[in-house]
């Protein structure tokens, strides 16, 4: 059982300075209000592999989860995966260049790993309403992003 959303804010930046705002993972908490912390798990530059956990208050309660890299093609793309509570989340940001700025398009999904009976009547229940709180949510994230992308 997966539950999916995509969201597109046009930026008037250019696809790099887009992908230096998203892929700042450690000076993110500073660009999003939506994340309270962030603590790197990796060394090095953004990409394949980079692990970090980031701590996020959601409807009134505070969750850190560990996400990763799954995939990364600067400027164009990149992948970020999270396991929490029995669900697996796909974060894809892809960027196309258009009007002499850029297209951010952000594609969240969550899957359900092991679904049992409870979980898939709390899905049926709770799954629009969560859905429309994380679009909610994502929306903020790309509209943060911009204005940290326009102001570079």
């Amino acid at each position: 059982m997966e539950h999916t959303t995509t969201l597109t804010q046009h930026i008037k930046a250019s696809p790099e300075k887009v992908w230096a705002v998203i892929s700042d993972i450690p000076g993110s908490a500073a660009t999003l209000t939506g994340i309270d912390s962030v603590q790197m798990l990796s060394e090095g530059p953004y990409g394949e592999g980079t692990r970090w956990k980031e701590t996020r208050t959601m409807m009134g309660r505070q969750e850190t989860v560990e996400m990763w890299v799954a995939e990364a093609d600067p400027p164009r793309s990149t992948t970020v995966k999270a396991l929490q509570g029995g669900a697996a989340y796909t974060t894809r940001f892809s960027l196309a260049g258009r009007d002499a700025g850029t297209d951010l398009t952000l594609t969240f999904g969550a899957e359900v790993l092991k679904p049992t009976l409870l979980s898939k009547v709390g899905m049926a229940l709770f799954g629009k309403i969560g859905l429309s709180i994380t679009r909610k949510a994502l929306g903020k994230d790309l509209a943060e992003i911009a204005a940290k992308a326009e102001s570079l």
